[in-house]
């Protein structure tokens, strides 16, 4: 009778332990990982920190951007605020204000009509009157002055598109370009023209 060999069990025995093979397996694989393992670089506690410190900079200087952008964009709405709440109060009396120019054209008409020589002929109520007029006129320069409104430049002024109305040109001892009679006083508010100026632009000394 020949002997024979008997290969290696490979079913669990009857107490449920793994085979022979199925150890030899599982240890082949724990080999496998542990060598894979091996192989990946491992970062030392400092490059860890390292990169950790580096991430959070990086957060840290996007919120501070964050920041920085949003104070910017807050002074600029607080400024814009500022530019137009100043721009109401500037502009809100505009209309009133062009209302009252008649009032200060007709008080300098009325002026305009008495030249020294009449004024040493008026009688002293006549006198008294007058005064009366000019200080009228006086106080409503003031009270214009107050509220941002200003008189425009007339005769010897440079002539500016922007605040003067050329309504004639003639000969003048001005410099030709410049203003030389000033027919109706013009006024500004603020950055605006409430009224152009109505001028007669100088075409420079007559030729003889």
């Amino acid at each position: 009778m020949t002997n024979t060999q008997k290969t290696p069990e490979t079913k669990p025995d009857l107490d449920g332990l793994p085979t022979n093979a199925e150890l030899d397996a599982l240890q082949a694989e724990i080999e496998a990982a542990t060598k894979a393992s091996d192989d990946t670089p491992v970062l030392s506690e400092i490059e860890q920190a390292t990169q950790k410190i580096e991430t959070l900079t990086t957060e840290l200087a996007a919120i501070k951007d964050q920041a920085l952008r949003a104070m910017a964009e807050t002074e600029n709405v607080k400024k814009r605020t500022e530019r137009e709440v100043r721009a109401a109060s500037i502009y809100a009396v505009e209309r009133f204000a062009a209302d009252m120019l008649s009032v200060s054209d007709n008080l300098g008409r009325a002026l305009g009509t008495v030249d020294d020589k009449a004024r040493g002929a008026l009688g002293d109520n006549a006198k008294h009157l007058l005064e009366g007029i000019e200080l009228t006129e006086k106080e409503l320069m003031a009270v214009f002055a107050r509220h941002g409104i200003k008189s425009v430049s007339g005769k010897g002024s440079k002539f500016d598109p922007n605040v003067h109305q050329a309504v004639a040109q003639i000969p003048s001892s001005e410099t030709k370009g410049d203003v030389a009679e000033l027919m109706q006083t013009g006024f500004t508010l603020g950055d605006r023209t409430l009224r152009a100026a109505m001028v007669a632009v100088s075409t420079g000394p007559a030729k003889s």
